[in-house]
């Protein structure tokens, strides 16, 4: 992927955002003068993930950009999930795994301390080399303690009795009975949870299938790390998934704005997403768009008539209190403006779901075609394309933009092993995370002996083709809802593929 692409006076202004969060009601300061304010993001959602966020209702169904906060507890079944911290560290789980943040606080400095417990299952987490100064993550596990520095990286398994962590890069330091033992990358340390016991050390690490996912979700936020480093951006998690699925670009006599790819002047950024309530702050707005965090905490969206909705940096960091901000910064006329939704003025109600789907269009997605060909279609704005594996998104921007659709060829490859994660069954699992998509023709017929097409389809439309606890309709996800149906597979779409 390309460094990233905003214009470097616009770039400034993004990585300016260092107003602390907007206050809420939730409980602002610990005893300790530690800032409770603070969110981070569920990045990755596949499969069957659910979270807690202490509303009083339990494990209810998760979705990409939802905010986590202190005390939450994340879930997988037959999925996988990540959670993106304001540095660009990231925390990966594999199916059947569940993890708790008994903190997430800021301290005075602008340092954040993260406390991750990991209550069973296997987990990946990657800390950034530009992490900022006097940032702490620990990682919690049966009686451990373990304090991870900058630039490692690490996957740590649970059994009943123990735990295995592979140091994939960097060096820990892990307190045993004895001192501190130092142990560099490439070695695996195992921990028996038995009273008096001694981690042991071994020089190599076993493969796992989903460690492909895990490197290539890995330099996915790195590429924007040390950027957002030197423009000393605490808030600046996002960047990369906007460089990828958009760009700056200036609208007309609207100055420049950013827009994401396949989105018309007829595509809403509100039109869908859903309304989180948190217990002691209120509803806050959540987009299913792969890119759509960054854009819905910060800055401000403006209506340009002719060219449509794009978004622009500027203001503070709005944490849950977020929502459509676009009157008073939109240009035209106000009754131009598409309708926008309404925040929900009551608490939910007992028993009922602390998720309010809003759908006031049919919501579009691109997606793998049954004839092996991945479809882009207009005003998806990037919903259903993977990170990863489709080149540069530009070309079939334009193309999907002028005729509907845009399509290219694709095969799939398969990490070693795909299907046996910690037990789960391989036909339940098969699709997940070690399936990658890539554009062009596979260069042998083996090379999906492992995973069948099917299967491996159904992890892509995996970014929010379903919003809220209900889904949408179909004729919206599958885009004939909304455009007369797509167009043949190659139809026209192929060109921009090739011209890319």
């Amino acid at each position: 992927m390309s460094a990233i692409s905003v214009p470097a006076s616009l770039l400034s202004l993004l990585l300016a955002a260092t107003t602390l969060p907007a206050q809420t009601n939730l409980s602002a300061e610990s005893s300790t003068g530690m800032s409770k304010v603070r969110i981070v993001r569920l990045s990755e959602v596949r499969g069957t993930v659910q979270v807690d966020r202490g509303t009083g209702r339990g494990l209810e169904a998760a979705m990409q950009n939802l905010p986590i906060v202190e005390s939450s507890r994340v879930q997988t079944g037959i999925g996988i999930a990540e959670i993106e911290f304001e540095d660009n560290s990231t925390l990966r789980l594999a199916p059947n795994t569940e993890v708790e943040f008994p903190m997430l606080e800021r301290r005075a400095s602008g340092a954040t301390v993260t406390a991750v417990r990991v209550l069973r299952g296997m987990a990946y987490a990657s800390l950034t080399k530009a992490q900022t100064a006097g940032n702490d993550f620990i990682l919690l596990f049966g009686p451990e303690k373990l304090a991870l520095p900058p630039d490692s990286h690490i996957r740590l398994e649970m059994s009943g009795t123990g735990a295995s962590l592979a140091v994939l890069s960097g060096m820990v330091e892990v307190n045993g009975a004895d001192g501190p033992i130092a142990v560099p990358r490439k070695r695996t340390v195992t921990f028996d949870f038995a009273p008096n016991s001694q981690p042991e050390v071994k020089k190599d690490i076993a493969a796992n299938s989903l460690d492909s996912w895990d490197k290539q979700s890995a330099d996915h936020h790195a590429r924007v790390a040390t950027l957002a480093a030197f423009g000393n951006a605490p808030y600046s998690y996002g960047l990369n998934d906007m460089d990828y699925y958009g760009n700056f670009a200036d609208s007309g006599g609207c100055g420049m704005m950013w827009r994401p790819y396949f989105a018309s002047a007829a595509w809403d950024p509100y039109a869908n997403g859903t309304w989180a309530w948190y217990s002691g702050a209120g509803y806050s707005w959540v987009s299913p768009y792969p890119w759509g965090w960054t854009p819905y905490h910060y800055g401000s969206w403006s209506y340009c008539p002719g060219a449509g909705w794009g978004w622009m940096p500027g203001g503070a960091w709005n944490g849950l209190a977020n929502g459509p901000v676009a009157t008073g910064t939109t240009i035209g006329s106000i009754g131009s403006l598409p309708r926008l939704p309404q925040r929900p003025t009551q608490p939910p109600r007992p028993g009922t779901s602390t998720l309010v789907t809003v759908n006031l269009r049919p919501l579009v997605s691109s997606e793998v075609s049954s004839g092996g060909s991945f479809i882009f279609r207009r005003d998806s704005a990037g919903l259903g394309i993977p990170r990863e594996g489709l080149g540069g998104l530009s070309g079939f921007s334009h193309s999907a933009l002028r005729q509907g659709t845009a399509s290219t060829p694709i095969y799939f490859t398969a990490g070693a092993g795909a299907g046996t994660f910690g037990g789960a069954g391989r036909t339940a699992a098969q699709g997940l995370a070690p399936v990658m998509v890539h554009r062009g023709y596979a260069p042998a017929p083996a090379t999906s002996s492992d995973t069948g097409f099917s299967s491996a389809a159904a992890s892509l439309p995996s970014q929010g083709a379903s919003i809220g606890p209900s889904p949408v309709s179909s004729g919206g996800a599958t885009g004939g809802g909304h455009m007369g149906g797509a167009a043949p597979v190659g139809g026209g779409g192929s060109g921009g593929g090739r011209g890319h």
